[in-house]
């Protein structure tokens, strides 16, 4: 815990002008970004008597290391860097809402030739018009259904469009009049992209305009006595105001708006958002949010209004915006809000009428959401507290083990030896910080050797990083597994150099392993302890508790000791333990699983000097399999555009000199198959079998 006031700045240093502050710990993470209309008189707050500060604000100021600001012209300027800087660090004690589902919505692909209707989910796209969010994605499919009648846009993915563009027959719903059938050039693109403009505009709120339109068209047939013309045109205006029905009119004037509220707690806060589009609701969401900080509900409103809107531009952004409380002061964010738009927004509390009506609606589903999320999640985080106290008081530890990292060696009888690092914070995993590790000090099955090779060079880059200066890096550095070695982890998938170089990011800031764990687990008894606990103090690490938990009686073993710890099996910290152990096994196997699969596709072709993808392929290409160029002549392989006869020797040497593959088997079946997967053998006689997983980031395959 740090003493405020060791990193407090000297008086006059900090400006009188607006701008954004950083706290940082004493690993350099980013823990807290605020803005302020005079930083000094801001930061000034943080350096009182710790007694007069809030408990959460006390925590914060105890547990950061330094401070940092940076000067700004405007306070519009501070509210979009601290926006950014808040998405880029993600600090601990800032206030981040988490939804507690992706939600749903209508989307048209407008970027594409001919437009698509589907329901999509996570990042919106460029190009695409977006509608909703939606509690279900039923609710969107039951929707598009009833206005294909009318509209009757594509709605099919591309391998089936062009499935039907080929065969020159189209789908289903092209078939009972639900898409105009533009894969078959029923309608033209331009007159396709017109059903899409014309099913967004309804989706948008005018719908009028089309009600009236088909009632006239229904009457002129009708007059014409076209009375089956004029019965579907009849059923057209029924699905349509069908439609409608599901989203009743909430303000009479056809109004834009998104409408905020918020309940709270001392704990907690949720966030209810209604989507209003031409007075009718189109959308609706929710979030939640631990407050970590002391906030009132003006900051809290700010806060949603960031995340709901840092991303959108245009008409993403309503022209009213109305809300239980206004930020302090108000007048930054609307205009912030306006920048996003390109038009005037309005931000406001509703006084009276319709709108201050549907705004007590939004508040009432806010507290449910409140107490529903209460409701689930006490258990689950009584849970998870208990279990870790319970770790604490087992080992001995002087706190709680807030970060846990646990580590397993995977082989198939001493080939493709591998291990595993799992990560689990606040006894939740954290995926995006598992590590994988190929051995490479020894050859054969030592897991004893395993484990301290493993455990060396985790702590290795953590030691190295921490003597650098720069910031902690929460999300996942794309640029570790492109630099590759044979000495270091890297981040799911290859090595990591210990060089200069690949410590840092191109950015200057530090990588992965710079955050030590308060435990770490082995997957082992004594033996593999005493290896763990080893490589730490080979490095000179004495403050990270080890601990090994065995297979056979689930017995948690200490390093220096001769019995283990025997957790009763009723207990959370056991089953805590249990679940660590075991994801850390299952990422292992899984990596394992991966290498060997990747080593029984291996071709004799990989071990000819100079010869790339591109030709390899043009060779199976040109011969169809392995067998066939096996059998070929230096000169029928000189044929192959882009292969000289030199290589061509070179090739007919390395495939005389490889051993015959061993025939493929199906797996599923037995089936003996004859070889004529292009460039697929078995290496050293292995049979090559189907089904291999693949490895993919933080995710069971």
């Amino acid at each position: 815990m740090a003493d405020p006031s060791s990193y407090r700045p000297k008086p006059g240093e900090i400006p009188d002008s607006p701008g954004v502050y950083r706290f940082r710990d004493e690993h350099r993470r980013v823990i807290y970004v605020g803005k302020a209309k005079s930083l000094r008189q801001r930061l000034a707050n943080y350096f009182q008597d710790l007694a007069s500060l809030h408990p959460r604000t006390r925590t914060m100021v105890t547990t950061a290391a330094s401070v940092e600001w940076t000067v700004v012209s405007t306070e519009v300027e501070a509210l979009q860097l601290e926006y950014s800087w808040i998405k880029e660090f993600d600090p601990r004690f800032n206030v981040k809402y988490r939804d507690d589902k992706s939600y749903p919505y209508l989307a048209v692909t407008m970027n594409e030739e001919f437009p698509r209707v589907q329901v999509m989910r996570g990042h919106k796209r460029k190009g695409v018009r977006y509608f909703g969010p939606y509690g279900h994605a039923w609710a969107i499919r039951d929707t598009v259904d009833l206005l294909l009648r009318v509209f009757p846009v594509r709605t099919c993915s591309a391998g089936v469009f062009k499935n039907a563009t080929r065969t020159g027959r189209p789908c289903l719903l092209g078939y009972i009049g639900k898409c105009s059938a533009p894969c078959v050039d029923r309608v033209s693109a331009d007159e396709h992209r017109d059903l899409a403009e014309e099913f967004c505009d309804f989706m948008a709120g005018r719908t009028g305009t089309y009600i009236r339109r088909l009632e006239k068209q229904m009457t002129d047939a009708a007059e014409e006595m076209e009375y089956e013309r004029a019965a579907r045109l009849r059923d057209d205006i029924g699905a349509l105001k069908k439609a409608m029905e599901k989203s009743a009119v909430v303000l009479a004037d056809a109004t834009d708006a998104d409408l905020i509220a918020v309940a709270e707690d001392e704990l907690e806060a949720a966030v209810q958002i209604f989507h209003v589009r031409g007075g009718r609701v189109r959308g609706q969401r929710g979030w939640v949010t631990d407050k970590v900080e002391e906030i009132t509900t003006g900051a809290l409103v700010e806060h949603a209004l960031q995340q709901l809107y840092g991303e959108e531009k245009g008409d993403s952004v309503p022209k009213e915006v109305l809300v239980p409380a206004l930020p302090e002061p108000f007048e930054p964010v609307q205009e912030w809000l306006a920048e996003r738009r390109g038009s005037g927004v309005s931000l406001r509390i509703p006084q009276r009428g319709d709108k201050k009506a549907l705004m007590e609606t939004v508040q009432r589903n806010a507290q449910q959401a409140l107490v529903l999320h209460k409701t689930k999640r006490a258990s689950d985080l009584t849970t998870r507290s208990r279990a870790l106290e319970e770790i604490a008081e087992a080992l001995d530890l002087d706190s709680a083990p807030l970060r846990i990292e646990c580590y397993d060696i995977s082989h198939l009888q001493g080939d493709d030896v591998v291990a595993s690092m799992v990560v689990f914070e606040d006894g939740l995993q954290r995926k995006s910080e598992y590590r994988r590790f190929q051995i490479k000090g020894f050859a054969g099955q030592d897991d004893v050797r395993s484990m301290h090779e493993v455990i060396s060079r985790r702590f290795k880059r953590y030691l190295a990083e921490k003597e650098k200066t720069g910031e902690w890096v929460d999300d996942a550095s794309q640029s570790d597994a492109s630099q590759n070695s044979e000495n270091e982890p890297s981040p799911i998938g290859g090595s990591q150099s210990l060089s200069e170089n690949g410590l840092k990011d191109d950015d200057g800031r530090p990588k992965k392993f710079a955050y030590p764990p308060q435990l770490v687990v082995v997957d082992g008894g004594q033996p593999q302890v005493a290896a763990a606990k080893r490589a730490l103090d080979e490095l000179g690490i004495d403050d990270i508790a080890v601990c090994g938990l065995a297979k056979r009686l689930e017995e948690v073993w200490l390093p220096a000791e001769d019995d283990p710890v025997v957790l009763p099996r009723t207990s959370e910290g056991l089953y805590l333990l249990q679940r660590v152990r075991d994801e850390a096994h299952r990422f292992a196997i899984t990596y394992q699983r991966t290498k060997r699969s990747q080593r029984f596709r291996s071709s004799p072709l990989d071990d000819v000097p100079g010869l790339g993808d591109t030709r390899k392929q043009a060779l199976l290409k040109h011969f169809g399999s392995l067998k066939k160029l096996r059998s070929a002549t230096i000169d029928q392989i000189c044929e192959v555009p882009g292969i000289g006869r030199k290589t061509a020797e070179t090739i007919a040497v390395a495939l005389a000199q490889a051993a015959p593959a061993a025939p493929a088997v199906n797996t599923a079946t037995g089936e003996i198959m004859d070889e004529e997967e292009p460039g697929t053998t078995g290496s050293g006689g292995d049979p090559v079998t189907a089904g291999a997983p693949d490895e993919r980031r933080g995710q069971e395959t």
